[in-house]
């Protein structure tokens, strides 16, 4: 399907900067109805995008997404959504290895999902905090504003004042 394309339905979309030079490819976008034992279907599965990239000088497309994205999802929406991989890997590796998140050995979901809420958190503070130091941007105060506690706030636990 990809080969009998027109050659209107490829754009080169660019989708990050690489260390050397910004990351582009050639990509299609198509809307498709999959099939898988359809004949066991009252009615035809809904429509998908198929997201294709076919790099330049490769003599046959590389890699397919399937996705249930709205129609009105544009080109360039597909593709960093598809590409966000790498950097979702990027994420989880740091959270091993810098802060923890695999150095968990409890045997409790309750354990589990605390370590990893504590360890998530750090990371998005260290995230926002990166963000702030140049050169990744200029210096500004942070946008999140401390909520003030409402006068009947008493933590969890606190002995009751009555």
């Amino acid at each position: 399907m990809a080969t009998d394309l027109p050659k209107s339905a490829w754009r080169r979309v660019t989708w990050r900067e690489g260390s050397n030079a910004p990351l582009a490819s050639r990509f299609a976008a198509v809307r498709v109805r999959p099939a898988h034992r359809d004949y066991n279907r009252p009615t035809a599965r809904p429509e998908e995008w198929l997201l294709i990239e076919w790099p330049t000088g490769e003599a046959e497309p590389t890699k397919y997404w399937l996705t249930t994205l709205p129609e009105t999802t544009s080109r360039r929406a597909l593709v960093n959504l598809a590409k966000l991989r790498w950097r979702i890997e990027r994420d989880y590796q740091d959270l091993k290895q810098e802060l923890g998140l695999g150095h968990y050995e409890g045997r409790g979901w309750r354990g589990f999902h605390h370590h990893a809420t504590l360890c998530i958190a750090a990371y998005g503070f260290l995230v926002a905090e990166r963000a702030t130091i140049p050169p990744s941007a200029e210096p500004r105060p942070p946008r999140l504003e401390i909520p003030a506690l409402p006068k009947d706030y008493r933590p969890r636990g606190a002995a009751n004042p009555t």
